[in-house]
């Protein structure tokens, strides 16, 4: 259970990160290149690069490399339907609280 939790925790992190969540809905449009995704989200490559290494390595984003680029998209198979699901659910279930409710 403890291994599990630590797998939990790096893969909700990666989602939770402003940052990283802004990539992702960006790649949720389309493959970019990381020039791309830097112009777009006004972000340093650099970060933008670490970033996508950490999405990399979670399996959320995948890379394709042409020559001495690399194009980055989104995981359809699992991530882009785990996305999906929590929009619903936060469509359903979290609107209040972005309005100024609370959760408690």
């Amino acid at each position: 259970m403890e291994h599990t939790s630590e797998v939990y925790k790096i893969f909700f992190s990666s989602l939770a990160s402003p940052n990283r969540l802004q990539i992702i809905n960006l790649l949720r449009k389309g493959e970019k290149n990381v020039t791309e995704i830097s112009q777009s989200l006004k972000f340093e490559q650099t970060m933008v690069s670490h970033n996508l290494r950490r999405l990399e390595r979670c399996g959320m984003v995948f890379v394709k490399k042409e020559g001495k680029n690399r194009y980055y998209s989104l995981n359809n198979k699992t991530i882009k339907p785990l996305l999906e699901l929590i929009d619903k659910h936060t469509n359903q279930y979290c609107r209040h609280i972005v309005k100024g409710g609370d959760c408690a």
